[in-house]
């Protein structure tokens, strides 16, 4: 059992918190035993387990049996080790040092899903997590994210997507014109989130397959998506209210599009 703060491990995790770090060592830190169940269930690449056998309950253990029995090592700290080694601060119990995954365009084309979702400068870890979790829900899979956007394994949007992270495929750090390029390369048409754009529920039929661009939190979605969209699109609001989080309104397009199309997942 690791009982000082000093232990290499203990600093190497607490560094992950950092993206510097992240990216050097292609590392990054999932916690709570929800996202380790979903990362047995989703095959995601744990290369070591550290856990506080106090916060342990039977679905831990089951948890933990299943990562021994695949060969993934298993580290037992103190609750105070754990804390330090924790980014939030009421740890689960539980932390997973994964691997980071590293996808190329033949991984994007390869995966069946007819809608591309594409990340322009989204800056808040919660926004993003929570749309990563929320696309999944819809059947969607494929992520492509520009340079800004905050970083996918960030801890916080690792906390977002409760696990669905691990059943994602993106690229990241894109320009603009490098997701056009891609778009028009795979024959998706690009359709632009924009409150300026037409409304969602009154004729705007969505392509099937597209790719459907959200943009910054604040600006919105780049110029030049709008310039090259085939259809910018809005979701009409009442009571005087001028926009939707981010992550809330990615959401209702994405499964208004799925409804569109029939869909079913």
């Amino acid at each position: 059992m690791i009982t000082s703060m000093q232990n290499p491990l203990v600093k190497h995790v607490v560094a992950l918190q950092q993206k510097k770090r992240r990216d050097e060592a292609l590392e990054f830190v999932a916690e709570g035993w929800r996202s380790a169940g979903e990362a047995l269930t989703r095959g995601a690449r744990v290369k070591q387990v550290i856990y506080c056998p106090e916060e342990v309950d039977a679905r831990g253990g089951s948890l933990l049996e299943s990562f021994r029995r695949r060969g993934v090592p298993l580290e037992e700290v103190e609750a105070r080790v754990l804390r330090k080694m924790s980014a939030t601060e009421e740890p689960q119990g539980v932390l997973l040092l994964a691997e980071q995954a590293q996808f190329s365009r033949q991984d994007l084309r390869r995966s069946p899903e007819g809608l591309l979702l594409v990340v322009d400068g989204i800056q808040d870890p919660g926004n993003l997590g929570t749309m990563i979790r929320t696309a999944l829900a819809a059947g969607v899979s494929r992520f492509c994210l520009t340079r800004g956007t905050v970083d996918i394994y960030n801890p916080k949007v690792v906390r977002g997507t409760m696990g669905a992270l691990f059943s994602t495929v993106f690229l990241r750090g894109l320009e603009a014109g490098e997701v056009l390029a891609l778009c028009r390369e795979e024959s998706l048409p690009v359709v632009v989130a924009d409150v300026e754009g037409r409304s969602l529920y009154s004729g705007a039929k969505i392509p099937w397959p597209s790719a459907l661009v959200v943009g910054n939190e604040g600006a919105g979605p780049a110029r030049v998506f709008k310039e090259r969209a085939y259809a910018r699109v809005a979701i009409p609001m009442a009571g005087g209210v001028e926009s939707l989080n981010v992550a809330m309104a990615a959401g209702i397009m994405l499964f208004e599009i799925v409804r569109q199309r029939d869909h079913v997942f």
